[in-house]
């Protein structure tokens, strides 16, 4: 059935919003890979369940990629400032090249832009299945409570399970780094172009309009990522369950 403009107005708003909350949590700096990682996770849950992961499931998944996050994000700084300081000693003549090496230089910073996007989209679904429940989180304990029958307090299935849950929450920051990153590496050249080009797409964009837009653009820009992935890469686990 064709979706009505009201969603289309609604899902259009929640992502400007989700934009909004994005630069504003990357404020400190550091805490930009966990905004950006949450953001993603957010996104992929909308796409796949058709509704947002709740307050506490975002807070949860931004505590634990946390520090593997700002890693991220001193890395994605210096490479950056590599970059930048590359292309200034080529433009000015400092080091032999010229137009060539710039080109080059640009051609392979698109790359490694279309990868990065390529990860962060990847990411989002690696937390959203690390972190299960999120975005159906108020309906669990009615249906266990409705189809299970109770337990002893105490057994030993309720240690096993706090033990396994504990050790997914430790494993998980890391784990889906690693995974998402694999991911990534391993997608085809055609995707990593188009993820390149929807950041080129979006970056031109904030240049043109207000900075409040500017930061609602970034929502946008990561959904059309997952959105321009889920296209060229239909797979069952992100086929929407409505």
């Amino acid at each position: 059935m064709k979706p009505d403009w009201r969603d289309t107005v609604r899902v259009a708003t929640d992502v400007a919003v989700l934009g909004l909350l994005m630069v504003a949590a990357s404020l400190p700096v550091l805490t930009t890979g966990a905004a950006f990682a949450t953001a993603s996770y957010a996104v992929h849950s909308f796409l796949t369940n058709d509704r947002w992961p709740g307050p506490r499931a975002c807070w949860r998944v931004f505590r634990r990629t946390l520090l593997p996050g700002a890693l991220a994000t001193a890395a994605v700084l210096a490479a950056t400032w590599l970059v930048t300081v590359d292309l200034a000693a080529v433009s000015t003549g400092r080091v032999p090249g010229g137009a060539v090496v710039v080109g080059l230089t640009t051609v392979i910073t698109a790359a490694a832009c279309g990868y990065a996007a390529l990860a962060l989209v990847a990411l989002g679904g690696t937390l959203a299945t690390a972190n299960p429940g999120g975005a159906h989180a108020t309906e669990t304990p009615q249906r266990t409570a409705t189809t299970a029958p109770p337990r002893a307090a105490g057994t030993a299935g309720d240690s096993a399970a706090a033990t396994s849950g504990d050790a997914r929450a430790t494993a998980a920051p890391h784990g889906v780094w690693r995974s998402a990153a694999r991911t990534a590496v391993a997608e085809r050249p055609a995707t990593v172009a188009a993820a390149a080009g929807v950041i080129g797409l979006a970056s031109l964009l904030a240049l043109l309009v207000h900075p409040i837009l500017a930061a609602c653009l970034v929502g946008y820009g990561l959904y059309a990522l997952h959105a321009v992935t889920r296209r060229l890469n239909p797979t069952p686990a992100t086929e929407p369950t409505r």
